[in-house]
C-alpha cells in the first residue's frame, strides 16, 4: 500500500466520524450506523497497512 492509500483510510475514518455525529445530532440512527460502519473500514484498512509494512520490513531488512 502507498501514500494514497493510507490516506484513503484517514478519509473513511474522518468520513465516518462526520456521518456518525450528523446522524447523532438529527437522530438518523442510519446515517449514525453508516460512520461507524466506514470508520470500522478505515480502522482496517490502517491495520492491514500497518502488517504489510511489517512483512515488508522483514523481507528487505
Amino acid at each position: 500500500m502507498g501514500m494514497s492509500d493510507k490516506m484513503e483510510a484517514g478519509m473513511d475514518k474522518l468520513k465516518g466520524s462526520a456521518k456518525e455525529t450528523a446522524g447523532k445530532l438529527t437522530d438518523n440512527e442510519r446515517l449514525e450506523a453508516e460512520g461507524k460502519l466506514d470508520q470500522a473500514k478505515g480502522d482496517l484498512k490502517q491495520a492491514a497497512e500497518k502488517v504489510k509494512d511489517g512483512v515488508k520490513d522483514v523481507f528487505e531488512g
